[in-house]
């Protein structure tokens, strides 16, 4: 990873935007920024220096993960650390940037108080964030590898499906499974919703059987090397009925029209009007009640975000994913979803699993 690069182009937003000094304190744009794995830190950035601190817990780690930036082992808190250095340098100083998305309200009093009646504290844009939606070419060989390992527990469902067994015991065997195969965690609690609870779009799983028919999604993800998967796919118990197989068809085909239309210089927007035309044709859409997709990376929800009203452009590097759903409440639910990375050309699909009707 190209921290130091990651970091210059920091130093030269910061310049644009008239701060002195930025303060980072969300942990995955610190990773993103310097490398740091831990759960603890500040990191300063200015057009001339990037200073990380931490307390003693990270000494080791720090020293090891950190590039690009001085490291610096703090005998107190590191956002108290990291107001101390700002002010040891506040002559000439006028704003300090904070993320405000991510600060709370005590930790920027505690800030303010601590730097006193020098710079002022403004909200920063989300530069960072800005950035982290183009991966480089490591980027997307980290997010593949984790879509394909994540992938591989499909089939650990499908095997374990069958009315009777709990959601929650399906969601165990696959969350195992993840991990024995190197699976630093999952991206997000995994959802197994079967029968009526299919129609929740965040059914997380539960106590509650698989019924003897029924939809039953399945939506997962893994962490590895620090980036997220994220894929869902929806089986069906019994023999499914025409309706059922309607109204299935009618997803997948959405999806597929979303998946087919990724290219660099569409717009958000116009991908998830296009996937809810798609599904307006079998006068489905009032039960589409989520975006279409979001960007997928450190975090297992990133920007762009792919709803409607959105107008940000799909550029090469972005990793996105394309995920309609159908919710009938109080009867059953389908949701499909792919990882798609944009190309220079058009767009590669990530996620290798089919998309055609498995009934159990």
């Amino acid at each position: 990873m190209d921290h130091r690069g990651r970091l210059r182009s920091l130093q030269h937003s910061l310049y644009v935007h008239k701060f002195d000094i930025l303060l980072v304190t969300h942990l995955p744009n610190i990773r993103y920024l310097c490398g740091f794995t831990g759960s603890s830190g500040v990191l300063a950035v200015s057009e001339r220096a990037c200073v990380f601190f931490t307390d003693g817990r990270y000494t080791a780690q720090a020293r090891a993960e950190v590039r690009g930036a001085r490291v610096v082992i703090a005998q107190k808190s590191a956002l108290i650390a990291a107001a101390e250095w700002i002010k040891s340098r506040a002559k000439g100083l006028r704003r300090i940037g904070i993320e405000g998305e991510h600060l709370t309200v005590s930790s920027r009093n505690l800030l303010a108080a601590n730097l006193g009646s020098g710079p002022r504290l403004k909200e920063a844009p989300p530069l960072i964030e800005q950035a982290r939606r183009v991966k480089d070419v490591d980027e997307v060989r980290h997010i593949r590898e984790a879509v394909l390992l994540g992938a591989s527990l499909f089939e650990v469902a499908r095997q374990t499906i069958r009315p009777g067994v709990t959601e929650i015991e399906v969601a165990a065997e696959m969350e195992f499974a993840a991990r024995r195969a190197g699976a630093e965690a999952m991206s997000f609690e995994t959802i197994i919703a079967a029968g009526e609870r299919s129609a929740l779009p965040h059914g997380r799983a539960s106590e509650a059987a698989i019924p003897v028919q029924g939809f039953v999604v399945c939506d997962f993800g893994v962490i590895l090397a620090g980036y997220c998967s994220d894929m869902t796919r929806t089986l069906y118990v019994g023999r499914p009925d025409e309706s059922a197989r309607r109204m299935y068809e009618a997803v997948r085909e959405a999806q597929q029209a979303g998946v087919e239309a990724v290219r660099p210089g569409v717009t958000v927007g116009e991908l998830d009007q296009l996937v809810r035309k798609a599904l307006k044709k079998s006068r489905l859409d009032k039960y589409f009640t989520h975006s279409t997709g979001h960007g997928v990376g450190l975090e297992i929800h990133e920007a762009p975000r792919i709803a409607a009203g959105q107008r940000e452009t799909l550029l090469p590097g972005m990793v996105i994913t394309i995920e309609p759903g159908v919710y009938v409440p109080g009867k059953w639910g389908v949701r499909i979803e792919d990882m798609v990375v944009v190309t220079k050309n058009g767009s590669e699909v990530l996620t290798p699993t089919s998309k055609e009707l498995v009934a159990l």
